[in-house]
């Protein structure tokens, strides 16, 4: 895995979509996430990096490498450390600074010119002092063209640097300072148009690997970029965060204290063809700091396990949308922006106990109570050469109690049962995106589920097959989703919206198969389903079809009662390995990788080019290492079928437009680790 899409190969029900085929990302766990392409609002799945919880997902991007391990949680959290989520967390964690010296690099190229180079060293500095700094650099690897001019689109222009200083000043006291910077250049990958969906000029007839865009020059002007822009981003990501934990001999104290800030530039087109109908240029300037503290048991074998602790988090953001409608005529033919501030806190405390019962029964228990206080500030949109409008501030509160309840019992040695009950809670927010009236500021309500599942960790044969499976049911308050908004004479907007009343079910898990000595195979599956029981909306699918009937706006409303939340019902991946000795000195290691996803709605009951279609991704590699490990050799192939697949999809004005994966890469990596 080399950036945030690739926990799709390795946990089961997770789908993580890039907006627009930029850095920034929406995630979405056992069905449960949203569409956010302002990304000022938090996410009901949050991602942590070594414990520290990004508020906003993009503040994660570029920092996948030199990891340790990912772990992927569904379902409500929060009782026992970080932020209160509905939908579950990624945990990322990042190697440490290691008691002997070490150092390695790795080198991957493949097609289409990509380089993604690697390197990293660590060891001791001083006596109690270890160090450890890593480095990443992505270059090339576009992969599209504009058919108009054969000018060509997607290569990654980035870089992030990691350092740590670990102390020990004794056996009891660990201390950690980490810091990092991210500098993304990159050009993002462009849309394919599927449909016109306002006015009758056909749509550009472009190959999958093809993509059309523009940047007028007058435009490039207004936001201070050269001629000529790709779609593209100009990113800066730093942070610092410093742990600090001191064992007391009964009981252990941890502090996480985090400072992460995001500066990003990002040019997109979409409307996904040479004409300036949906030019779209953002900036945001956020910064976020947050502050943990928790005291629990020291000794794991205790039959009571406890943790106690309170969390804080502080956030400001400053964004500003422009956008370049000159040929969207002649319903608007003009350049606009859009500006705001936010500025958000929350506290929380949480507490988590479990106690270990005469055969081997557990019962457990977590509650956290969490307030959170949000404002939307100085909206103002403007049209170059029009008129201004400047909105007042809105502002949400929300003050709720999540939690769960459980118990498992480890029936034998290698089975165990559990059945647990959790309810989440997530604040409301604002959407804040192309603000015509008034109206689209107003709050959404706070997301609130309670979740039903029972679930069985086994080994039935060791070292053979390992079995892990969960099923659950959520029942979802005013679940938080990007429905749609009618503004007469101007058009539909996507709204974040509530939806009343919803639920979804479904069964997931991961077989781990070593059926013969030389093969080992892995396999993630999820099955869910969902539907909304009360939703009433503006039907984007029907609005769009009466205009392009009538030539007038006119609000199509329906309530999507019993219909289907749209998400992958059918997910799969897994892989291969044949794993063997050449010889006493030299191993090989090769095989394929698989990764399945169902059709996805991407409006409330959308059907036709509204869902976007299934699709199966084939791999394989092949490796070559020393009994030492010190080196290996891979080469290796994704989407070796070539397939033609779509991973998200969306309107902004004029077309409905799909963004496409990458097609076939082969390529080679060689990594030394000493």
């Amino acid at each position: 895995m080399v950036d945030l899409r690739g926990l799709e190969y390795v946990a089961p029900n997770l789908t993580v979509q890039s907006i627009n085929g930029t850095a920034s990302t929406n995630f979405y766990l056992r069905g449960l996430g949203f569409n956010d392409f302002t990304q000022n609002n938090m996410g009901p799945v949050v991602t942590y990096v070594d414990d520290v919880a990004y508020p906003y997902s993009t503040m994660a991007s570029g920092l996948m490498f030199d990891m340790a391990d990912v772990t992927v949680t569904p379902g409500p959290v929060g009782t026992e450390h970080g932020q209160s989520t509905t939908g579950g967390e990624v945990k990322l964690r990042t190697n440490d600074p290691t008691d002997s010296f070490h150092f390695g690099a790795s080198q991957d190229m493949a097609s289409y010119a990509r380089s993604r180079s690697e390197a990293y060293v660590s060891g001791p500095i001083a006596r109690g002092f270890s160090f450890r700094v890593a480095a990443q650099v992505n270059q090339g690897g576009g992969w599209q063209t504009d058919p108009l001019n054969g000018a060509h689109l997607g290569d990654a222009d980035s870089w992030a640097l990691r350092a740590k200083l670990k102390w020990t000043p004794d056996s009891r006291t660990t201390v950690l300072l980490s810091g990092h910077v991210v500098r993304d250049e990159s050009e993002v990958v462009g849309g394919v148009p599927i449909a016109r969906l306002i006015g009758s000029t056909p749509i550009p007839a472009v190959g999958w690997t093809q993509t059309e865009w523009s940047a007028k020059n007058a435009f490039t002007n207004l936001i201070g970029r050269n001629a000529g822009l790709k779609p593209s981003e100009d990113n800066w990501f730093w942070g610092a965060d410093l742990h600090v934990a001191h064992d007391f001999g009964p009981v252990t104290l941890t502090s996480v204290s985090a400072f992460e800030t995001e500066r990003e530039g990002e040019y997109t087109d979409q409307d996904a063809t040479a004409a300036a109908q949906a030019d779209a240029y953002r900036t945001i300037a956020a910064n976020s700091f947050t502050q943990e503290l928790r005291l629990s048991n020291t000794n794991a074998q205790d039959r009571l396990q406890w943790v106690l602790g309170a969390y804080y988090q502080r956030s400001r953001m400053n964004q500003s949308f422009y956008f370049d409608y000159t040929d969207y005529l002649p319903a608007r033919g003009y350049m606009q922006d859009s500006s705001f501030g936010l500025n958000q806190e929350a506290t929380s405390e949480f507490g988590h106990v479990s106690y270990r019962l005469p055969g081997n029964v557990t019962l457990f228990t977590g509650l956290l109570h969490e307030i959170d206080d949000r404002a939307i500030t100085g909206l103002t949109s403007r049209i170059y050469g029009g008129r201004t409008l400047d909105f007042h501030g809105e502002s949400t509160a929300a003050a709720q109690f999540a939690g769960q309840v459980g118990v498992s019992w480890q029936a034998t040695k290698s089975v165990l049962l559990y059945y647990k009950m959790s309810k989440g809670f997530k604040p409301g927010g604002f959407t804040a995106n192309n603000t015509q009236v008034q109206a689209q500021l107003a709050p959404f309500k706070p997301e609130s589920v309670l979740t039903y599942e029972l679930g069985l960790k086994s080994d039935p044969i060791p070292n053979v097959l390992r079995i892990n499976a969960a099923a659950f049911y959520n029942d979802f308050h005013n679940q938080q989703i990007l429905g749609t908004i009618l503004i007469p004479d101007y058009g539909p907007l996507s709204q974040l919206t509530n939806v009343p009343k919803s639920e979804s079910w479904g069964f997931e898990g991961t077989i781990d198969l070593h059926p013969l000595r030389h093969v080992f195979v892995t396999q993630n599956f999820g099955w869910q389903r969902g539907t909304f029981q009360d939703f009433p909306t503006v039907n984007r699918a029907k609005t769009n079809a009466y205009y392009a009937q009538h030539g007038v706006w006119k609000a199509i409303n329906d309530n999507f009662s019993g219909v289907d939340n749209g998400q992958p019902k059918l997910t799969l991946n897994g892989q291969l390995d044949w794993r063997q000795a050449v010889n006493p000195r030299y191993a090989v290691e090769f095989g394929p990788n698989w990764v399945y996803r169902g059709a996805q709605a991407m409006t409330p009951g959308g059907t036709g080019f509204y869902r976007l279609p299934p699709y199966f991704l084939l791999g394989a590699h092949v490796t070559l290492r020393p009994a030492s490990d010190r080196w290996q050799v891979t080469l290796y192939a994704s989407n070796i079928l070539n397939r033609q697949y779509y991973t998200s999809g969306g309107q902004a004005t004029t077309t409905y437009l799909y963004i496409p994966g990458a097609p076939r890469f082969i390529g080679g990596r060689v990594s030394c680790n000493l």
